[in-house]
């Protein structure tokens, strides 16, 4: 009878490169995150929009632009059909704001009374290399305020910001706020013309992707941080050409009030001509939150961890009514990286442990305690076991509090409440914690 050979053990299957698991021990620090970033929007009166993971193409095509590194380089996008000319093509979303301007136009919210305050949560997907902060599958929140075209509206999206930094502990030494006025729609495509008049001598001399922003967005030229493109726009003086033309103009004038307001709160800033942002859709105001060169190494490549601006142009770009809006987007891979270690104490409820040898009491006093303390962690005890084998295994699951009834107090309606982290124990009558 020939040998039975084993069966080799199949090979494990990983996860999708870029795509990490969030695991418990981590999640509890996303937690915190979001139910930060919820508890700021609950207190400025945004309500939260959940839009599809993947859209039609050409939804980011006419909103991010075709020109954009997000469009041209990193969408993960995807044909009905083997034939992609024909077929409708689809994406997954790389950023939050375009979904939000379509549902916004698709289901009237547009008729609602303004301003209109949305923010959202949730998974973005771009094909590019994963690093500290930057992953294939990465999530995002933003905020979204429309129908208001006013220094106020923009400066209440930095207020979002730094409540959501304040709320996480991120202290303001952490980071910068970069400010820039990029005019409106008229001045970009004037001011464009300029950058290619000047830059035409220099074309060779340019990075690949400078030549090619220089013909579909010529502005985005000036956000490139290869260092001989950089110098080449310092010294041709190109980001102060665009301050200097945008002078007197009722952008620059909105621009300086808004200022004004961040000055007035307090709130430190830094003007910054080069930034323009790496999106079609932004006119006029745009900012950044960048990591302070003392906490460089916590984001390493990736500085940028908040952006957002002015985009009054994109919901009758996407074929909606006119209407001025401004948004932001945290990237939380990022901001993740700069929250303290054990923020996500804050904003958890302690771990209570409950034991018995009678599993009915064991399960009534956990529902109890969840009542009382509605979402409170409490765990039970699911197999027999000795009381000191009990406190060890509430020790192990990270129990605060410990719940135990053991045989003699059973019989005479008893519990043991103990402190795990001070070690004080007290009995407590049955009837006194049901009710």
């Amino acid at each position: 009878m020939p040998e039975l050979k084993p069966t080799p053990r199949p090979q494990a299957t990983k996860a999708v490169k870029g795509m990490p698991d969030i695991l418990p021990g981590v999640s509890e620090r996303w937690q915190a995150l979001e139910q930060a970033i919820r508890q700021v929007a609950a207190g400025s009166g945004y309500r939260e929009i959940r839009t599809a993971l993947m859209e039609r193409t050409e939804l980011f095509e006419r909103g991010v632009g075709d020109g954009t590194d997000i469009v041209s380089k990193e969408m993960f996008t995807f044909s009905k059909s083997a034939d992609a000319e024909s077929a409708k093509r689809l994406t997954l979303r790389p950023e939050g704001t375009a979904g939000v301007v379509r549902a916004f136009i698709e289901h009237g919210l547009s008729r609602q009374p303004k301003p209109l305050r949305l923010y959202y949560t949730g998974p973005m997907f771009r094909y590019e290399r994963p690093q500290a902060g930057r992953q294939r599958q990465f999530h995002q929140a933003g905020f979204e305020l429309f129908g208001v075209d006013s220094p106020s509206a923009d400066a209440e999206l930095v207020i979002l910001a730094k409540n959501v930094l304040d709320a996480l502990g991120v202290t303001p030494d952490l980071y910068t706020l970069h400010v820039n006025n990029v005019g409106d729609a008229a001045t970009r495509e004037r001011f464009s013309g300029i950058i290619r008049e000047a830059l035409a001598p220099h074309a060779e001399t340019l990075c690949e992707d400078c030549q090619l922003r220089l013909q579909k967005n010529a502005l985005r030229v000036l956000d490139c941080k290869h260092p001989n493109c950089a110098a080449l726009h310092t010294r041709l003086a190109l980001p102060e050409q665009l301050q200097t033309s945008l002078n007197g103009k009722p952008a620059a004038e909105q621009y300086e009030a808004t200022l004004a307001l961040l000055s007035a709160l307090k709130i430190p800033f830094e003007r910054n001509p080069r930034l323009v942002r790496g999106l079609d859709y932004y006119t006029r105001f745009v900012f950044e939150f960048t990591v302070s060169p003392s906490a460089a190494t916590k984001l390493g490549a990736q500085s940028t961890f908040c952006g957002g601006g002015r985009y009054n142009n994109l919901v009758s770009a996407l074929g909606g009514p006119e209407t001025p809006a401004v948004g932001l987007a945290f990237g939380l891979e990022r901001l993740l990286l700069l929250m303290p270690d054990g923020c996500e104490s804050k904003f958890a409820q302690d771990t209570a442990f409950v034991a018995s040898v009678q599993p009915e009491n064991a399960l009534k006093l956990a529902q109890a305690l969840r009542k009382q303390t509605p979402g409170r962690s409490v765990l039970v005890a699911l197999e027999p076991k000795t009381i000191g084998k009990w406190l060890d295994q509430a020790n192990k699951q990270g129990a605060v509090s410990a719940y135990l009834q053991g045989q003699d107090e059973a019989e005479q309606g008893d519990w043991l409440l103990k402190n795990l982290t001070t070690g004080q124990q007290t009995t407590l009558p049955q009837t006194e914690l049901f009710n």
